[in-house]
């Protein structure tokens, strides 16, 4: 019984890491400009490609996925701030990381609401809700309404999306935090 449960969860990983490896080579390019930095409307695919590492470039420009339980922010426990690894614009607030057992850096709410947005992902055969930094469109990753509370949200974010600022989270960054 337990080999069955070893070779089911086994087969169920490969699957898992298979489809979001295919996610990654079958995404469409993602829209890059940033519409609220006029400075950052000028950066193109090379640009990226100079100013990320190939992994955070795949991350945040084609929209892959990094492996689970493999981010280097999963066990990060150090108070912060999390920031777009591309543009630096304040994302996620420590405080608000939990432990969601599924692999990946998760949060219960945004720093603020305007931080993020999301839309409709539609790639590899499923519905999920796809989370982008609002300033400049990297992707980050997905949420989902199975949350802790007070929020009941589980934003599930790539470690290679982000950035941390070590310390407590400045002043300006809090202005209208919820």
């Amino acid at each position: 019984m337990k080999q069955l449960l070893l070779h089911f969860t086994f087969l169920s990983m490969s699957f898992c890491m298979a489809s979001c490896q295919n996610n990654s080579s079958q995404t469409t390019q993602k829209d890059t400009s940033m519409k609220n930095d006029p400075a950052s409307e000028k950066k193109n695919n090379e640009d990226w490609k100079k100013k990320l590492t190939p992994e955070q470039y795949s991350i945040t420009c084609e929209g892959s996925t990094e492996s689970p339980f493999s981010g280097k922010y999963l066990n990060n426990h150090a108070t912060g701030m999390y920031n777009c690894v591309r543009c630096g614009n304040p994302l996620f607030n420590s405080e608000t990381k939990f432990d969601s057992g599924s692999g990946w850096p998760s949060f219960y709410k945004p720093e603020k609401d305007s931080s993020v947005t999301s839309k409709t992902d539609r790639t590899i055969g499923m519905i999920r809700t796809e989370v982008v930094c609002n300033k400049c469109g990297a992707h980050l990753g997905h949420v989902f309404d199975d949350g802790p509370k007070p929020t009941g949200m589980r934003y599930c974010i790539n470690s290679g999306a982000l950035d941390f600022e070590n310390g407590p989270p400045q002043p300006s960054q809090r202005e209208g935090a919820e």
